[in-house]
């Protein structure tokens, strides 16, 4: 049977960290704070070591590679997601919008991966014909009901989120979304969360009622749902991962300002759900890299 979470984390740690010109299109919550590349490096990478010893001082299994000159989000891996089922490791290679964020699918990286993990869909090829989904950037994934949540944008093609889920036994929920500027939302993942029991997401940012209320819908089916303001979505409270710690038990993962962003109450609800809420501040990931917690993490099942 299928696991939601898991105790193993990848994380990139970046060789070099700037605003990516070529994402900024997409990414509305990408900003450049001016600094040059050499301090948003530095401070990304004391951010992103804070954070990978807050995972590993709560017992989490982190396996960390180093990423390439010339990839300035290689340290959100966006590019592979993996799978257990039926007793079978399996990875998917996904097709990527950008030529540099292309370029993080290392050969090395995919070896090293491959060790553990067979082939089950590799849709690189896709890129040929227009065709972009960036693993569980675009799929949020309820593993144990298997169905994919997908919010709909340049990176994330429709046609091909249903080819997915036709191939990897998943239903497809799709939904077009806004973000604070009109222009839709990059990705899923900062919309919404699925951990085993409880649910989050914005439903403020989907486009028409009947998304809204389908959505809703399918989540509460199955889970309990725990709704987010669009300051809260703009705060990435929907880029939170739900992982196991040593101790067995459940644990959150979000940045410090995705935790300051929430309400008491909500925290409150959290902690019915959850041993420990884990916490780290990365405000250069986020400023420059319009990307949080969640993008950080590659599970590995």
């Amino acid at each position: 049977m299928s696991t939601q979470s898991t105790n193993h984390i990848m994380l990139i740690e970046p060789a070099e960290f700037y605003l990516n010109p070529e994402t900024q299109e997409t990414n509305v919550y990408q900003v450049d704070g001016h600094e040059s590349h050499e301090e948003t490096y530095h401070a990304a990478l004391g951010e992103f070591r804070r954070f990978h010893n807050m995972l590993v001082s709560n017992g989490v299994a982190v396996t960390v590679v180093k990423g390439s000159k010339g990839c300035p989000d290689h340290l959100f891996p966006n590019w592979a997601s993996t799978h257990f089922e039926g007793g079978r490791r399996t990875m998917v290679l996904y097709p990527m919008l950008n030529a540099n964020r292309r370029a993080e699918r290392t050969p090395e990286m995919i070896e090293l991966m491959g060790r553990t993990y067979d082939v089950a869909l590799d849709i690189r090829d896709r890129e040929n014909e227009g065709l972009y989904l960036e693993a569980t950037g675009s799929l949020c994934l309820d593993r144990v009901n298997k169905v994919a949540y997908v919010a709909l944008s340049k990176r994330t093609d429709e046609m091909l989120a249903r080819e997915w889920g036709e191939k990897m036994g998943y239903a497809v929920e799709t939904f077009d979304t806004l973000s604070h500027t009109g222009k839709p939302i990059y990705h899923t993942d900062l919309v919404m969360f699925i951990g085993t029991r409880l649910a989050a997401v914005c439903l403020d940012c989907m486009v028409g009622e009947e998304a809204k209320a389908r959505i809703r819908a399918r989540l509460a089916a199955t889970h309990d749902v725990m709704e987010l303001s669009m300051d809260q979505q703009k705060a990435f409270c929907g880029n939170s991962l739900e992982v196991i710690g040593g101790d067995g038990q459940s644990m959150l993962v979000m940045s410090g300002g995705a935790y300051r962003a929430l309400r008491e109450d909500q925290l409150d609800t959290l902690k019915k759900y959850y041993a420990r809420i884990l916490h780290s501040d990365i405000p250069t990931i986020e400023t420059y890299g319009g990307g949080s917690a969640r993008c950080l993490m590659c599970e590995m099942f």
